[in-house]
């Protein structure tokens, strides 16, 4: 299974809300700026997002996006789930409609495969991604989530 660009960016935009999160409103300019990702791709990511409650927008001149909840209550599966749809690997796993399903000795191996990746996607917080980034980057992150 790969994650779209439509997923990577995702992640990378919600990220880019996490660590500002404390500062309020940012605009989508901002962070297409910051993230070096188109603004109108970021403007057809952000609607799924908004339209699922992850996503406050404010509009007007001082307008922009903030995180509808803390970025601890956030998790990367959320935000996988809602741009990319199921992270099943196969259909089967979501729909139990193959009148191979009683006797497939695949679908056991697909079944634990989205086990496995929902396990570490759900696990991860905005939160724990911040940390992270700041961990790495501390001189960036600095004025990233101060200014």
């Amino acid at each position: 299974m790969k994650i779209s660009t439509k997923g990577r960016y995702g992640i990378r935009m919600m990220l880019e809300l996490a660590l500002r999160y404390e500062q309020g409103i940012i605009s989508l300019k901002t962070i297409a700026k910051v993230q070096e990702i188109s603004e109108k791709y970021l403007e057809q990511i952000i609607n799924p997002l908004t339209k699922a409650g992850l996503v406050k927008s404010y509009r007007g001149a001082q307008g922009g996006y903030t995180l509808a909840r803390s970025p601890e209550q956030i998790t990367v599966g959320e935000v996988l789930r809602i741009l990319e749809g199921s992270l099943s690997p196969v259909d089967c796993v979501d729909y139990n409609n193959c009148s191979r399903s009683d006797y497939c000795v695949s679908l056991s191996i697909w079944k634990k495969m989205k086990e496995a990746l929902d396990q570490v996607v759900d696990n991860i917080t905005l939160a724990d991604m911040a940390k992270e980034f700041i961990e790495k980057n501390p001189n960036e992150a600095f004025f990233r989530c101060k200014n």
